[in-house]
């Protein structure tokens, strides 16, 4: 089949008529109007040869006269990936030789430069990609544009936004003039703008227009079952034309329907954890749970929501409690960061997040709950800052028993014994002795900034926190750092090795005894996003830390080596220490000697914070060694594809499919495409309301800079280098004297700490991991830089100043 009528074209017809038009015939089946016309199938294209006959018999049928002709890959105007201009439509061509012309015009976009490039990006294989060409009578429109269903700019979905503009809707779609813009909102009412700028007037549009164009995008919207991309054109005699209609891509998902009438704000917590990535299905079950107790043993209550893959805590209640309220932007400092906090902000002044009568979710059993872990907090921390050493001796020796129990028993023979062993697992009791040393140390680094306001600066402090003993994730770089320089006569095989072969040979027993064994004994069980149970460990596939090896093999200057570097920074630090405690004490004695007690216990207990997390990577590593094994059998049995399949279910499912035979293969098969979508996203909201707002989107622009890029000082420090920007550390190549440009980063991203001249991230806290590591090594750190990833090129040469806050591009 090589031309078909374009209404006889159908969503199961993907393959052969591409995309847009499946679309088209489908709005045509619902009664839209859509200019007449047909498709040049892709099995056209696959032998290669226009279907010449057939095409002008179709062409004499629409009447000969002009056509439009327009690209319809079978990659085209999917729910994850639009094509959106990418691929060449050719207007107003009249004739046979120039319609041929036109079909070979598109055919032959389907390789061009940005096409190729926009399936890279989004990882489409080139070679199952098909065209088809669409040929539809041509309108001649006096206005035509684009109308969203939902605010694309803002993710609002009870707005629509229309842009459009007098003659043919290219002028729209390409950016190439000044268009009307105009918001419908849920109560019919219409904001104009014109670059911008608000205007009175109603621009070339009608109300008359709107309300037809608001009616239509509703239909569409609940006919399609999701927010909708619309062209439109409306011609010389008031008749409104649908071109093309597909969802809107680059709309954050949702949170779940609650049914209240009143928003709800969720802020993004996976960050805090240095994930932006979804999070598995299996990880996000586990991780929902550990992270509300976590939060009820500090006595505060949060429902943890999955947007998108991601984790976001439902703030709603603490927005509206009365006592909460006033302490909620100063909590989100610590862990957060300042992005946050300012969302926060322009949240809680929003009239529909006004304090309720009562308090929030709290009955008498919360409230004692609470007490009882303010008193628990109060003892255990007072007791960290009296006696650090005999508090760090505490928690180590914890954290080896929570190792010790971590792992399974060895009677455990099949997949209903592992599931049993799985679902038992609970909170440890040990977790008092881990917890409050590390709430002591992380108040005792950050209440000093505000008692030496205008005493001393946060570069100041900052540099104080700097090479800070007793943190696991500093001991695991150096102790890394001590193995590529031992490497000796391999060092070149392992600068001139794939880190992926030299993982696959290292797992098989075939590499040279460079240490890696003994270093993955005491951290294998780490790896990037290692909070999420569906990612491998180190130990599972080493790749990464042979990459941070050979990175590592490239530092030639020993000053420049990360052992010196953190040496360096703690000698800094104790100096700075000295000579502001006596500056302070001079000019403050009380809060001097205040703020220099506190200082010296941050740095005796803040460089504890990573220990926390290195122990509850324990249990972590052992349950999912045992859902793997699982895996296996219900693979063996023929309802897993493969043992990590089990990653992409919820525990429930697991027990479905172990005791009841359920096959989950179809719900593995949906949930991997979700995932491979939204490993694609690079923008992830910090705050959602619930009617899809990314609150972000709505806070006051920033005045235009003059090529300074401005985020928050985390670790003191200037340094000029070329930007590298890396969204995967597994296979991130860095040059010592590389300014490293992320969008977050967790502990597994550290090794590359001790490469990198500098490190900027899109977000974060001044103590969250990746500053905090930052500061040991002596290196600047800026952080809640929006954009940053896009903003910065890899090779732009750039300053950092860690003290200012600011990154300059060259």
């Amino acid at each position: 089949m090589h031309v078909i009528a374009l209404s006889e074209a159908t969503t199961r017809m993907l393959d052969l008529v591409g995309g847009k038009a499946a679309g088209l015939g489908e709005l045509i089946r619902r009664g839209e109007r859509v200019p007449e016309g047909f498709c040049v199938t892709t099995e056209a294209h696959r032998l290669g040869v226009i279907p010449t006959a057939e095409v002008l018999a179709a062409y004499e049928r629409l009447g000969a006269g002009p056509v439009a002709v327009r690209s319809s890959a079978t990659a085209e105007d999917l729910p994850d990936a639009s094509f959106a201009g990418q691929q060449d439509t050719v207007l107003n061509v009249t004739g046979t030789a120039e319609l041929i012309a036109a079909i070979e015009t598109c055919w032959d976009s389907l390789h061009s430069d940005r096409a190729t490039a926009y399936r890279d990006a989004r990882q489409i294989d080139h070679q199952t990609v098909r065209m088809a060409v669409v040929v539809q009578r041509m309108i001649t429109p006096t206005v035509a544009g684009v109308l969203f269903t939902a605010n694309p700019l803002t993710g609002r979905r009870d707005e629509m936004a229309v842009d459009a503009a007098a003659g043919l809707g290219t002028t729209v779609v390409d950016g190439a003039a000044t268009v009307d813009h105009y918001v419908l909102d849920g109560a019919a009412t219409v904001d104009h703008y014109v670059d911008g700028v608000p205007r009175d007037d109603m621009g070339c549009l009608t109300s008359a227009h709107l309300a037809e164009l608001r009616a239509t995008g509703e239909r569409l919207q609940a006919h399609f079952g999701s927010p909708q991309d619309v062209e439109w054109a409306i011609d010389a005699d008031d008749v409104l034309w649908l071109l093309q209609s597909r969802p809107i891509t680059s709309l954050f998902p949702l949170p779940p329907r609650t049914g209240e009438p009143l928003p709800r704000v969720y802020l993004e917590f996976g960050h805090v954890q240095g994930m932006l990535q979804p999070v598995t299905p299996m990880g996000m079950s586990t991780l929902r749970t550990q992270i509300a107790a976590m939060l009820a043993a500090l006595g505060v209550r949060v429902d943890i929501v999955d947007i998108g893959g991601r984790l976001y805590g439902d703030l709603s209640d603490l927005a509206r409690d009365r006592s909460s309220r006033k302490r909620l932007v100063k909590l989100l400092a610590v862990d957060f960061g300042p992005r946050a906090q300012a969302v926060m902000q322009h949240v809680l002044a929003d009239p529909r997040f006004a304090p309720t009568g009562g308090r929030a979710r709290r009955g008498g059993a919360q409230g004692a709950a609470s007490l009882r872990t303010a008193g628990r907090a109060v003892v255990g921390i007072l007791r960290a800052l009296a006696r650090p050493e005999a508090a760090r001796i505490r928690m180590f020796e914890a954290i080896e028993q929570m190792r010790v129990r971590s792992a399974a028993p060895a009677d455990l023979r099949t997949a209903a014994d592992r599931l049993r062993f799985v679902q038992a697992q609970d909170s440890d009791d040990s977790a008092d002795a881990i917890m409050w040393p590390i709430v002591a140390g992380m108040l005792a680094a950050a209440l000093p900034t505000a008692l030496l306001k205008g005493v001393a600066g946060p570069d100041e402090i900052h540099t104080v926190l700097g090479g800070m003993p007793h943190n696991v994730t500093i001991e695991m770089d150096l102790a890394l750092w001590r193995l590529a320089q031992d490497a000796g006569d391999h060092r070149q095989l392992l600068l001139d090795t794939p880190p992926a072969e030299l993982a696959a040979r290292h797992l098989r027993g075939t590499l040279p005894d460079i240490g890696m064994t003994t270093f993955l004994d005491v951290y294998g069980h780490r790896g990037v996003a290692e909070v999420d149970l569906g990612v491998p460990r180190w130990a599972e596939d080493p790749t990464p830390v042979f990459a941070a090896v050979a990175n590592y093999l490239r530092v030639t200057d020993p000053r420049q080596g990360p052992d010196q570097r953190f040496q360096r920074a703690a000698a800094a630090a104790e100096a700075s220490l000295a000579e502001l405690v006596t500056r302070a004490r001079r000019r403050r004695p009380v809060r001097g000697r205040i703020a220099g007690f506190l200082l010296r216990r941050a740095r005796s207990l803040a460089g504890l914070r990573e220990a926390g997390k290195f122990a509850g990577l324990y249990p972590l590593r052992e349950t999912r060694r045992q859902l793997l094994l699982i895996g296996a059998d219900l693979h063996g049995s023929g309802l897993l594809d493969q043992p990590d399949d089990i990653m992409f279910l919820t525990l429930d499912e697991v027990h479905a499919a172990v005791h009841q035979g359920v096959d989950p293969r179809g719900t593995v098969t949906a949930r991997r495409a979700v995932h491979r979508r939204e490993l694609r996203r690079r923008t992830v909201p910090v705050a959602l309301l619930s009617d899809g707002t990314d609150v972000e989107t709505v806070l006051p622009a920033r005045p235009a800079g003059d090529g300074t890029l401005a985020g928050v000082g985390a670790s003191a420090g200037r340094v000029t280098g070329p930007a590298r920007v890396v969204h995967d550390p597994g296979t991130a190549h860095i040059e010592p004297g590389d300014v490293l440009v992320a969008a977050t980063t967790d502990p597994g991203w550290t090794p590359l700490f001790l490469t990198a001249a500098a490190l900027v991230t899109e977000t974060g806290a001044i103590m969250a991991h990746g500053p905090t590591v930052a500061r040991e090594y002596g290196i600047p750190a800026v952080i809640c830089v929006p954009d940053a990833t896009r903003t910065i090129s890899t090779g732009q040469l750039v300053t950092v100043d860690g003290g200012a806050g600011t990154i300059t591009v060259h």
